[in-house]
């Protein structure tokens, strides 16, 4: 029986968790024995779990990150271990989700993985292998990735560093690493970040995009008295989803929205906020904090009547997937690989930064036919987001290697 490892810092939670578990279960239905890596999140999963390190190695991998910009080079112990484990395990393909976010050493993992034959997947999420320092660079409007990061304009973005900036240091020892494994394959998770792929020092490796999928059974259109019970039955809802809620993600964008729609007529709702952004949202925004209840998220996707996701930076959002798969269209800028799941009949798509554009785009969705709009959607969704059709492709990837 084949086995597939991947290595990812949540399990069935937050975005990536979720794919990390749905490639799993598609795996064992395929009859592999799956294991997935978790540092944070875990709920419970059909697949084998592991462990990488403690919380206290992810603190103090974190403390250490804001004082000498040196992510991904901590954790030595916890990743050894990880070693010694995948030697145990012997699987037949590695798959990575994300590595950064304060739970693994890159170097102790790149040079083992430089020397054994095994096929490894490599799943882009973000920009991060690529540069530096940053996970993102677009509304940095830096492009040094190319040839060679130095005097990083985000060093107190996440990974966040506080004193010093490695920037070069890092670019050179991720090139170096990175493009020492024999037998990679990167997986973009859209056509935007693949092309960004190609223009960086990974280009050298061969390169299939994969979108990411969503289970269209739970993300459905469902009935709910989620607006009587808030008592904006009368009002069209404006949805947002994040986690968390930043700038990047459009934070500031939401509240000057607030200020030119009509609060007679419209109702915006944000789930994804921290305490703190809860106690200082105006009054007539509803907050709510992440939620792991996915049937909940899912019943606010079909009570809303249009889903902004006014991000300036991003690759393959699945909130745009979940909101389609409920019904509801999306607006969004035209951000990276955002548009990708949009068409003429399930959203539209803005200028960044273009409020007045926004109002627009959501009075004219409004204005549809509701019952249509929300039966293309659907229609959309379950032919192109079903998690086993996209992670089916995931499979002809390892045979295929494995062949190799």
């Amino acid at each position: 029986m084949p086995k597939l490892l991947q290595i990812s810092i949540e399990v069935n939670s937050g975005s990536v968790g979720r794919i990390a578990e749905q490639i799993g279960e598609t795996a064992i239905a395929n009859g592999w024995q799956s294991y997935i890596t978790y540092a944070r999140n875990h709920l419970p999963s059909k697949s084998t779990t592991i462990r990488i390190g403690r919380t206290v190695d992810v603190y103090w991998h974190g403390v250490m990150t804001r004082l000498f910009d040196t992510h991904c080079l901590h954790s030595t112990v916890a990743t050894r271990r990880l070693v010694e484990q995948i030697k145990e395990i012997a699987p037949d393909v590695i798959l990575l989700h994300h590595i950064h976010g304060y739970f693994l050493n890159m170097k102790v993992l790149f040079e083992y993985l430089s020397s054994i034959n095994t096929p490894i997947v490599w799943v882009f999420h973000d920009c991060w292998a690529m540069t530096g320092h940053c996970t993102h660079f677009e509304m940095a409007k830096c492009d040094r990735w190319k040839s060679g990061c130095h005097d990083c304009p985000q060093k107190g973005e996440y990974p966040s560093s506080i004193l010093f900036d490695r920037s070069r240091k890092n670019y050179n020892e991720k090139r170096s690493l990175f493009t020492s494994v024999k037998n990679m394959t990167i997986v973009p998770v859209s056509n935007w970040l693949g092309d960004i792929v190609g223009e960086s020092f990974l280009g050298k490796y061969n390169v299939e995009v994969i979108h990411n999928g969503i289970d269209v059974s739970t993300f459905k259109p469902l009935q709910s008295d989620i607006k009587n019970k808030y008592g904006i039955s009368g009002k069209k809802v404006i949805l947002g989803v994040a986690s968390p809620w930043c700038r990047r993600k459009g934070l500031e964008d939401i509240l000057k929205l607030y200020t030119h729609l009509p609060k007679e007529q419209f109702q915006i709702v944000m789930i994804g906020l921290s305490e703190r952004q809860q106690q200082q949202l105006p009054e007539g925004i509803i907050g709510f904090r992440r939620t792991e209840n996915v049937e909940e998220l899912a019943k606010w996707y079909s009570a809303a009547d249009v889903f902004i996701n006014p991000t300036y930076e991003d690759t393959y959002p699945t909130t745009n997937l979940e909101a389609i798969s409920c019904g509801t269209p999306v607006v969004t800028y035209n951000t990276g690989g955002s548009p990708e799941s949009l068409t003429v009949d399930t959203g539209i798509v803005v200028a960044k930064g273009d409020i007045e554009s926004i109002v627009k785009a959501i009075e004219e969705l409004c204005d549809r036919d509701r019952e249509v709009l929300r039966k293309n959607c659907r229609e959309y969704a379950v032919a192109n987001f079903d998690k086993k059709m996209c992670f089916d492709k995931y499979m002809k990837l390892y045979d295929k290697l494995i062949k190799r």
